[in-house]
Parts: structure tokens; sequence; C-alpha cells
């Protein structure tokens, strides 16, 4: 999560919504088996570093861990506090896995160094990034900043939930519209100038499109009924 979204009333938000939250992630149909093709998407190999920004409560962590083996090191980044601690709470039995507090935009590298042994210019091999990047002022500016992290030949994962394209889309549109509303606070407007949904969806179209641009190897993916388009890619030199 960003500090773009870190105001008291969001941290309160998410931070009193996290174990439901949690719940979500780990129990809706179809999200178990999408965090799995995340993780695999950032091809990670036995030793490797990976860093998820905007880990919340962490469900993505053990399939990462999964990938990196004990040797490896994960490394969560989140913004929230009570989110983090249930982040904490849920991989406490792994010894390589990591949480700590900062700004998916600008996240804490001498954090990072510390905890994951590992040099940050040239040490991670792969960001993850998994519903965050609709949250960010600057979708695009931070896939630009993964990018950079990781460095050629290193990888960049994208999942993320917009409008379905799908030929049934209008129903679940409509359900995903009201989802996006009651999980951006406030909740209780009816009329918005710019709608939320829209204003996720140019989002997240300008972060997947930045991560094509920045790829050499691309791969695209949609999950649960259209609504969630995965996007992983290798870094090209620049």
């Amino acid at each position: 999560m960003s500090a773009s979204t870190s105001s008291e009333s969001a941290q309160e938000f998410y931070g009193r919504w996290a174990r439901l939250y949690d719940l979500i992630a780990r129990r809706t149909p179809g999200i178990p088996r999408l965090r799995g093709r995340a993780a695999a998407a950032c091809r990670l190999e036995p030793g490797d570093t990976v860093v998820e920004m905007g880990c919340g409560t962490g469900a993505n962590l053990p399939y990462l861990r999964e990938r990196v083996g004990p040797d490896g090191t994960v490394i969560g980044v989140d913004f929230t506090r009570p989110v983090l601690e249930r982040a904490r709470d849920l991989t406490s039995e792994y010894d390589n896995v990591h949480v700590v507090r900062g700004d998916a935009t600008s996240p804490p590298l001498g954090v990072l160094e510390e905890v994951g042994d590992t040099d940050t210019s040239a040490g991670v091999d792969a960001v993850l990034a998994t519903f965050v990047v609709g949250m960010l002022e600057d979708p695009a500016g931070a896939v630009d900043d993964w990018c950079d992290l990781v460095g050629p030949d290193g990888h960049v994962v994208l999942a993320n939930a917009a409008r379905s394209e799908e030929w049934y889309a209008p129903p679940v549109n409509a359900v995903f519209r009201a989802i996006v509303v009651l999980s951006t606070p406030p909740t209780m407007k009816l009329r918005y100038e710019d709608e939320p949904h829209l204003r996720l969806d140019r989002k997240i179209d300008a972060a997947h499109r930045r991560l094509r641009e920045r790829a050499a190897a691309i791969a695209d993916e949609s999950h649960v009924f259209g609504v969630v388009r995965l996007t992983g890619g290798q870094i090209a030199s620049r």
C-alpha cells in the first residue's frame, strides 16, 4: 500500500477490515490458484530474493517462500500496521520471510538490505504487486521503479482487478463496481464525479502497459470471470 492512500482514515479503514480482507484473500474461489500463478510468473529459483510491494495480510508470502526455498529471501512491504501485524502472525513459522513497514512507491531499501542480507541494487530477482497499483497516484511510475530495482533479466509481476471484457461482462462488472465502491474509503457516497471503478481501470491499464513496454518477455493472463489481469515480464535493458 502506498502513502498516497495512507491518511489516518484510510489506515483505520484497512486496518479495521484486515481480518475480513485476509479471509477473502484466502478463501474466495479462484484466488488461491491466482496467487500460485502469480508466484510462478516471478520465475524464481531456489535461493532468490523476491519483494512483494503491498503485501497486505501476507496471503502471497507462503507461495513465494515455496518458490525460493529455505535459502531464499521473501520480503513483504506494506504501509498499514494492523495489516502487517496479521501478515507477521501468518508467516511467523518462516525464518526467511520478512515483513517491513514502508511505501510501495518508495520502499525502505536499507531495511530490505538488512533483513534480506541482500545488495538491493542488484540482488532483488523479482517484484510482485497484487491488487496494489490501483491505490497509487502514479502507477506507471511505480512500475518503472520496480523494474529498475530488479534490473535487466529480473522479473516484475502485476495482478489487478479491473472490469471484465468477456462476453458475459455486464453482470460481472456491476458486481465489480459495487465491490470497488464498498472497498474505497469513504464508502457512503452515492455519486462520484469520477467513478472509482473507472479510475481504477485507468490506473491498472497504465501500470500493465508500462510493464509491457519495459519487458522483453511478457505473459498475460485473465482470471476470475475476466476481472483479474495478471501480467508478468522479464525486464529488458534500457
